[in-house]
């Protein structure tokens, strides 16, 4: 996954919503506008008009009165802002990099796997000092002086004036865009619980698979495999693609587990608890015979159930996880009632996080869940397979390489080489060189991120000023990295790489960043392509990159219905405000189960009964409405793929990742010349598909 929020969570995040709020100040505009002109000249009107208008839409009487008003716009306002901006772009770095750093040590022991946890990591983990800074800031009039000198444009005035903007502008239009929003501390405290509650359930959300018990009480798996839902479980359906008939009884297994996670009719003592075996088919449980109990490896933390007897009712899990998903809805509508111009949480997320309406995000998902594409390329995976395809190929693997190797190999070839966070630092020069960075600005990269063994299944933590250092984070177990760790890690170093130059890099530090998460993903899945090359087994040809295409398409069309999942359960609950848990079960269920029957069931199978696509933890945590950025990701990947591609990769990746938090169609056309589309994704495919079905004919 990708970087986390920000412990400020200003730009864009920052909520607002007391229960009741002090009203608005009565005053005229024009007159407070007229003031600044009498003041400073007829020159300023524009920009004096316009500052009023700002701050009048977050000046609350608590504030101030109408005269206190008038005296703050006249005496704040300056005719030449450009030392004003530098103020605080010098300020807020240090600000935001600082409290940062401060909710990294507050999550140190909740995140890392540096030893047993104990019941107050979780409450560290909850704790925001920074809760109340942002409205702060509007306390101390710092926000209301930014909102009175700097245009805080709409998305369609960027879309419409970005280009012309100089960078200065943009570093400007990034400063008022924080302040777009008022704070209040309860909602960002709200929103600090339920983020650390919920992340922590996800993070002990495992399944131990050696009790997972197939037909006449099989054993499939073998022993110690500990598989984090949903990450964990999914790689291991792609990964046993390389195991013929057994690997396929496996996939049947893990999918039906998948399913009972999805409508919570998993029993809830199976979760992270190796003493129990259970049928995910039948739904039956029993006590594990005391031989085939696993021991859990020193320092893991362990379930408070685990201290427990053994639990054979069945009981299944009480809709823990839509309980979750409630809280954040709960936090988020606590932002609601302060943020009239952007009152839900979908507004928030497009028209300020993505910077991309929400309609036109739904309209290139649809376009590629429902590509005529789609069933060409599951008619030649049947092929390969040499089967009817089911539910659970939805993760289909086979087009890449990896899918040649046995997952024990892998296994083994990245514990030998990776047996600690210290032994893959050491190797990131080598890696980044390979993947076409000098050695000079390799080393350089290596010195600015540091690695971390972390206790869920990874992320990259961003800095946020220069003097500190992203974190790049992955499971690491007690026999070393294990190949899903080395893949997740080379994915990660992808993000952890554009933050060290979208940081230090930048010419603006108010523009630090990229634009969305989906274009440091985009960025990210240009290095994780590679991560077989980096250890050595494969290199790329005409037929590798065919089918990575193809294996490109399948992996957009799996997340895209996700993301689709996603954008109607918020739509959902926001219809449904009052919802419980169950309820949210019922509808979660519902929807996953309607868009399978409309874009998956015609080639996978499962009409009327598959949630597959429900499965995702991001729906939980770590963020509000995250998977749409997925598939954005991957639809930015194969327009950057042209100029990535090659030995100017790693010249070509600086020179993207520092242009900046810019809009996403400016910054594409930047990068590539064209806004942000589906159609390149679509066209490689295409062409790819026309490549293997010539090759099947003429091998006929």
């Amino acid at each position: 996954m990708t970087r986390l929020a920000c412990a400020l969570c200003l730009a864009g995040c920052v909520t607002s919503g007391r229960a009741t709020l002090a009203g608005p100040v009565r005053a005229d505009p024009q007159s407070l506008a007229d003031a600044i002109v009498q003041k400073h000249g007829e020159p300023a009107r524009a920009r004096a008009e316009r500052g009023v208008r700002q701050v009048l839409a977050a000046w609350r009487s608590d504030d101030g009165d109408e005269a206190a008003l008038r005296a703050f716009v006249v005496e704040q306002f300056e005719k030449d802002p450009a030392t004003l901006l530098g103020r605080y772009q010098e300020i807020f770095e240090q600000l935001d990099g600082h409290f940062l750093e401060i909710g990294r040590a507050l999550r140190w022991h909740n995140d890392v796997e540096i030893g047993s946890q104990v019941p107050i990591d979780a409450l560290f983990a909850a704790f925001n000092p920074a809760a109340s800074l942002a409205e702060d800031l509007f306390k101390s009039r710092l926000a209301f002086i930014a909102l009175l000198n700097f245009p805080l444009p709409s998305l369609d005035e960027l879309d419409r004036d970005g280009p012309g903007l100089t960078r200065e502008q943009w570093a400007a239009a990034r400063l008022a865009k924080r302040f777009a929003l008022r704070p209040s501390a309860e909602a960002e405290a709200a929103r600090s619980r339920s983020y650390a509650e919920a992340e922590a359930y996800i993070a002990g959300y495992n399944l131990w698979v050696h009790h997972l018990l197939g037909g006449g009480g099989a054993r499939p798996f073998a022993k110690g495999k500990r598989l984090l839902s949903h990450w964990n479980l999914r790689d291991e359906i792609k990964a046993q693609y390389a195991e013929g008939a057994p690997g396929l009884a496996r996939q049947r297994l893990i999918a039906a587990a998948m399913e009972r996670i999805v409508d919570q009719s998993i029993p809830e003592a199976v979760i992270d608890d190796p003493r129990l075996d259970w049928d995910p088919e039948t739904n039956r449980v029993a006590a594990a015979p005391a031989e085939e109990v696993e021991p859990r490896p020193a320092g893991q933390a362990a379930p408070a159930r685990a201290a427990r007897p053994v639990d054979l009712s069945g009981a299944r899990e009480p809709d823990t996880r839509y309980a979750m998903l409630l809280a954040n809805f709960r936090a988020a509508r606590k932002a609601d009632a302060g943020s009239p111009l952007f009152p839900t949480q979908l507004d928030r997320k497009f028209q300020l996080e993505t910077e991309m309406p929400q309609g036109r995000v739904v309209q290139l998902l649809e376009q590629m869940v429902g590509s005529p594409l789609v069933a060409r390329t599951a008619r030649l995976i049947e092929k390969r397979l040499g089967r009817p395809l089911e539910p659970h190929d939805v993760w289909y693997s086979g087009f890449t390489q990896r899918a040649a190797y046995p997952e024990e190999k892998l296994d083994a070839m990245t514990r030998e080489r990776y047996p600690t966070a210290e032994a893959f630092h050491k190797d990131m020069p080598r890696l980044l060189e390979a993947l076409g960075f000098s050695a000079e600005r390799a080393r350089w990269l290596t010195d600015h991120i540091k690695v971390d063994p972390s206790r869920g299944s990874g992320h990259a933590m961003e800095a946020g000023r220069r003097g500190d250092f992203p974190r790049l984070r992955t499971r690491i177990g007690a026999q070393g990295m294990d190949y899903k760790g080395y893949n997740i890690a080379i994915h990660e170093m992808g993000h952890n790489v554009e933050q060290v130059f979208s940081l230090y890099e930048v010419d603006h530090t108010l523009l630090q960043g990229v634009p969305t998460t989906a274009f440091t993903e985009a960025l990210a899945f240009t290095f994780q392509a590679r991560d077989l090359e980096l250890l050595g087994l494969t290199r790329p040809d005409e037929k590798s990159e065919r089918l990575r295409a193809l294996n490109d398409f399948w992996a957009t069309y799996e997340i895209a219905g996700a993301a689709l999942v996603d954008i109607a359960v918020w739509r959902w609950m926001y219809e449904h405000p009052e919802a419980t848990p169950a309820g949210l079960r019922e509808a979660t269920v519902g929807i996953a189960r309607s868009l399978w029957d409309r874009f998956y069931a015609p080639v996978l199978g499962g009409k009327g009964k598959s949630a597959l696509i429900g499965i995702y933890s991001h729906m939980v945590a770590p963020s509000f409405i995250y998977l749409p950025e997925y598939p954005l990701g991957h639809f930015i990947a194969s327009q950057l793929e042209e100029k990535l591609k090659g030995p100017r990769h790693g010249p070509e990746f600086e020179r993207v990742s520092k242009h900046g938090r810019v809009t996403p169609d400016l910054w594409m056309k930047h990068a590539t010349g064209a806004p942000v589309s589906a159609e390149p994704l679509l066209r490689s495919a295409e062409a790819a598909l026309v490549a293997e079905e010539a090759s099947a004919s003429a091998s006929r």
